[in-house]
């Protein structure tokens, strides 16, 4: 919604500072995306004078003028010097007073006014018609200003056009915001001030009766809860004034022609959209125009104000030439057929009210937004037709000339349900919900300027009708937003709820999912929100099954084709967050997500939404310095994260096998492991990324990534380990090297040597891994390991260490194949 600030003083008084609004707008919650100048756009127009107007010495059409633009134009003394201009218009004299854009001036349609030659002869300028300025579609000459209008001055004071617009983002719960007298009522709530609105009012009815010239039939009470129409006769078709085309422009529109204008600036004034149709248009049946209002027949053809024909569907609202054709299309956009024109006489206007839920429903699957729809979509105020009506029908005769017909034709078979609500308000209950010491004074004051009746019972028990430009307005609740919301939640104090035996805190979940965090970031990861949706390749693209996640959730009305179901799985779009790092150059890319994938099922209306911890890793940990240097990450990084992770969270028993290439076929084969605990438990998997599925999601570079179950996470972790006392004797230590096949990993040994060691063997270590095939052979590799003996009662003999050491070597060496190297 753009406000325009001048607009809107005479509303309601304001600071003259805009930017206090704007910071009231965003206290009171209100968002402000943009505060724009108005007249920016006009820089270096300036009024001006015609000193003489001579014939172009080479242009039967084109006259070489000198123009006056007083002090905008001086020599080096100082004094006014005219301009050279070459104008090809035909409306001006000399003495005349106009509009002339100077050399840096950029005209509405990015035109920049440089100095040119225009048949040999140079020009320093463009003196300017109406459409040139944006004010009008006038392009047949140059705007002639009146004979007292001032030489060189700025364009945009000269026509008071020097304004300020605020562009709001108005929710979709507050429709009287989308107009200029709803503006100023939360203005006037907001800043504790009376409105000063004026409307203006019918002088003279004259002609026959509304009702005798139109007739109006609702077919469905749905679609359309209130139709009204007024006639006005004898219209004069031309340009705005200048105060109509000013608001009009200034509130987002495009001056076109006095009537449409009209239209459109009791639209932007009061937030109820009318249309006007060409009467003599309509088909005449026993002296009268019959209006009917349908539901349009699936198949059914329109062409609408813009040129398209649309095929239309049995849930859209149709307006219609007596039940036959169809001449608009309800709340959305008019016909072409009846579109006004130059030729048009007499007006038929509509105001009504429409269906929210079928026009959004038009307007989207239409792909058709208007202004109008706009409004209809989040409910106009259908109780205010007939008086919006009645404004339109005043600024007819004003600006338009028009004879206004006596009476108005009101169908309104929704009267009932824009009775307007009544509220019980217990301002007791407003303090105490708010924990804010506000008045009852401020309270009664500031629901009355937003437009409630206060009823008050007792002290402490009001009545409160809210007004029916607020659907938003039914419960206590609300109200009471309402009062807190103005009295401004950044003063309230915070304090703690009051409550009994209540210890405040995290669960254990909570506190467990907060150190996932805490040990990812601690590790080196960022931490990132990937959207909830997929596109439907995304599995297939990277070669992951779809076994086991269930089907996929689809999307009724997607935003994008790409966005179209839930995810499955966050590893599609962690990478391509990698891949957008990687395109802004940000070669160092690690991040983790911890979020909810959604799998659907055939039997149940609502998916499982199990949630997983998932992490990529790409580049390095760090860029190189000129001291340092850091390794690509690999397996091995990822692996370390998973391990710090699991080691923080207490989780026993960890084990990471080898990855089947056929379960994860998404992984490298050889780069990749799952991961179990707790005695076989699946946690997840950890690896390289397949060369092919990065190809498929554009990254060129390895990704190193993990992926673990939060619920497994959360069932395994432990608050303590088992308490283990610090050893007071002394161990024994022994090195031991085994060769054995290329097949046998050292997980497999050190199960091996843990089970042949008994209760005597305390520690074991890997510290060597050795290949030569003449030392070792082919096909073979050594591992070393150190091995420490301790006993928890005694110190132990050197014959009880080569005793428990000889078994223990005999055992593995049978059990793996290998033996000892010499």
């Amino acid at each position: 919604m753009r406000v325009s600030y001048e607009w809107l003083k005479s509303m309601v008084d304001v600071p003259a500072d805009p930017a206090e609004l704007v910071a009231e707008f965003t206290r009171t919650g209100t968002e402000v995306e943009a505060v724009e100048k108005v007249g920016a756009n006009l820089e270096h127009v300036v009024t001006a004078q015609v000193v003489s107007k001579k014939p172009h010495p080479d242009s039967d059409h084109m006259w070489l003028c000198q123009v006056s633009v007083g002090d905008k134009n001086v020599d080096k003394d100082g004094n006014p010097v005219p301009l050279q201009i070459v104008c090809g218009a035909q409306n001006f004299n000399e003495g005349d007073h106009i509009v002339t854009a100077m050399i840096g001036a950029v005209l509405p349609g990015d035109f920049k006014i440089k100095k040119s030659k225009l048949r040999g002869v140079e020009s320093c300028g463009m003196n300017c018609s109406a459409r040139e300025l944006g004010l009008g579609n006038d392009h047949e000459g140059i705007m002639i200003l009146p004979e007292d209008a001032p030489v060189g001055m700025d364009f945009t004071d000269y026509l008071g056009m020097s304004d300020t617009v605020i562009d709001c983002e108005i929710t979709p719960n507050r429709p009287d915001c989308l107009s200029m007298t709803g503006m100023a009522t939360e203005v006037a709530a907001i800043l504790d001030e009376d409105t000063h609105i004026e409307l203006p009012a019918v002088k003279e009815e004259k002609g026959p009766d509304a009702a005798d010239l139109v007739d109006v039939t609702i077919e469905d009470a749905e679609l359309c809860p209130r139709y009204t129409a007024r006639v006005v006769r004898n219209v004069k078709i031309g340009p705005s004034p200048e105060w109509l085309a000013q608001r009009v422009a200034a509130a987002g529109g495009r001056s076109i022609n006095n009537v449409v204008d009209v239209t459109n600036y009791v639209m932007y004034l009061t937030g109820q959209p009318l249309h006007a149709f060409d009467l003599g248009k309509l088909t005449e049946r026993d002296g009268k125009r019959h209006i009917v209002v349908r539901a349009a027949h699936d198949g059914e053809k329109l062409v609408t104000l813009d040129g398209q024909e649309r095929e239309l569907t049995h849930d859209m609202c149709l307006i219609t030439d007596d039940g036959h054709t169809p001449i608009a299309l309800a709340g959305v956009m008019g016909g072409l057929d009846s579109e006004i024109t130059e030729e048009t006489v007499d007006v038929l206007l509509e105001s009504a009210n429409f269906s929210s839920g079928h026009t959004s429903r038009t307007s989207r699957n239409l792909d058709l937004m208007s202004e109008a729809s706009i409004r209809y979509e989040r409910q106009v105020d259908g109780s205010n037709c007939a008086n919006v009506a009645q404004i339109a029908a005043a600024l007819f005769e004003e600006c338009c000339g028009a004879e206004v017909c006596p009476g108005i034709v009101d169908v309104y078979p929704g009267e009932a349900d824009d009775a307007p609500a009544r509220i019980e308000f217990r301002p007791y209950r407003a303090r105490a919900l708010a924990g804010a010491p506000i008045t009852n004074s401020f309270i009664t004051s500031r629901l009355t300027r937003l437009g409630c009746t206060v009823e008050k019972n007792d002290v402490e028990h009001y009545v409160v009708t809210a007004p029916t430009n607020r659907p938003d307005l039914t419960r206590e609740v609300d109200l009471i937003e309402e009062v807190v919301r103005l009295w401004g939640e950044g003063d309230i104090e915070a304090t703690l709820p009051a409550a009994r035996n209540h210890a405040g805190g995290l669960t254990v979940e909570q506190r467990r999912v907060r150190k996932i965090g805490s040990v990812l970031r601690a590790c080196g990861l960022s931490e990132t929100s990937t959207y909830c949706f997929a596109a439907p390749d995304d599995l297939s693209r990277l070669g992951i099954p779809e076994a086991g996640r269930g089907v996929p959730v689809k999307i009724i009305r997607p935003l994008v084709a790409e966005q179209s179901e839930m995810r499955r799985s966050m590893l599609p779009g962690l990478l391509r967050s990698v891949a957008y790092n990687l395109d802004h150059g940000v070669p160092n890319v690690a991040l983790y997500e911890i979020g909810r994938v959604f799998y659907g099922h055939e039997s149940k209306s609502l998916p499982d939404e199990p949630s997983f911890v998932c992490g990529v890793m790409a580049g390095k940990r760090a860029d190189d310095a000129w001291n340092q240097r850091f390794s690509e990450y690999d397996f091995y990084d990822a692996k370390g994260v998973v391990e710090e992770l699991l080691d923080a969270l207490r989780v026993t028993k960890v084990r990471f096998k080898v990855a089947d290439a056929e379960k994860y076929p998404w992984l490298q084969p050889g780069r990749a492991a799952e991961v179990t605990a707790g005695g076989g438990q699946v946690v997840g998997w950890v690896g390289n990324v397949h060369p092919r599925a990065l190809a498929a999601m554009g990254v060129e570079v390895p990704v190193v990534a993990f992926e673990l179950s939060q619920a497994a996470l959360l069932r395994l972790a432990a608050n303590e380990l088992p308490y283990q006392e610090v050893p007071t004797l002394p161990g024994v230590d022994v090195d031991l090297a085994i060769v054995v096949d290329e097949s046998v990993t050292c997980e497999t040994l050190m199960q091996r040597i843990t089970s042949a060691g008994g209760k005597l063997l305390a520690d074991v270590r890997l510290f060597d891994v050795y290949r030569d095939e003449k030392r070792v052979g082919a096909g073979k590799k050594s591992m070393a390991f150190s091995l420490t003996y301790r006993a928890a009662d005694r110190t132990l003999t050197s014959e009880e260490v080569e005793k428990a050491h000889e078994k223990l070597v005999t055992k593995v060496c049978k059990s793996t194949g290998g033996e000892v190297r010499s």
